[in-house]
């Protein structure tokens, strides 16, 4: 390990925590300037002995954090920072706020409601088939669909056409899953999702962003309901 390595220094954190202190440890690295954008983080050996805590739980945190894109690992070279994490300030608050599920279905509430009154406007026939050939698809997949409606939801928010708030939306969506495990495989509904999706394009359709507004601001809600109730009774 380099001298820069050597020089680190992070704070131990309890066996029985989880792995977003482990998130927050490593933010901490670059936050407090010991390492910067580019930097190659300890390896895992390391970090789990630093921190005390499993090699699972280390391993969690990390692909947590190359979900958000503010790691990347190389195969026999180790995981760096992102070389342009400064730029993704939004990436570092949802990284620190990743525990917080209710939280982050409200900021997809927040951002795609308007992303989807932009999207009415400057849809694309292009964008309008891809999201008709996702409604397709989610109608043959009952049970394993998360990766079919983060691809309807990322179609709305790059069918804006808003480079920065493009930035803003995919660390979001890529947390899906971790939103989507809170509510269990028997209560989750899929008839009410394509109804939910399928209202959502034929306003899109009608290029009318006050009924796609209203239809998304239903289909967030019946999510963000699912997701607190789960909460709730766990």
């Amino acid at each position: 390990m380099n001298e820069k390595q050597d020089e680190i220094k992070i704070k131990s954190i309890k066996r029985e925590t989880m792995s977003k202190q482990v998130v927050d440890q490593i933010i901490e690295l670059l936050m407090s300037g010991q390492l910067k954008p580019g930097d190659k983080l300890p390896t895992e050996a390391e970090l789990s002995d630093r921190l005390f805590v499993s090699r699972p739980v280390l391993r969690e945190a990390l692909s947590s954090l190359e979900t958000m894109g503010m790691i990347h690992r190389k195969t026999r070279e180790g995981t760096y920072f992102s070389n342009r994490i400064g730029s993704k300030p939004f990436s570092i608050m949802l990284a620190l706020s990743a525990g917080d599920i209710p939280s982050i279905v409200e900021a997809r509430m927040a951002l795609e409601l308007g992303l989807v009154t932009m999207a009415a406007e400057k849809i694309t026939a292009e964008q309008l088939h891809l999201l008709e050939q996702n409604l397709q698809q989610m109608s043959l997949n009952k049970t394993e669909y998360s990766e079919i409606d983060k691809a309807f939801h990322r179609t709305i928010a790059y069918s804006a056409n808003n480079p920065i708030l493009e930035g803003s939306i995919d660390p979001l969506l890529n947390m899906f899953d971790e939103t989507l495990s809170q509510i269990p495989l028997d209560e989750r509904d899929h008839t009410a999702t394509m109804q939910q999706h399928q209202a959502i394009f034929e306003a899109l359709k009608r290029r009318d962003p006050i009924a796609a507004y209203s239809s998304m601001y239903l289909h967030l809600g019946h999510v963000r309901a699912k997701v607190m109730k789960a909460i709730q009774e766990g």
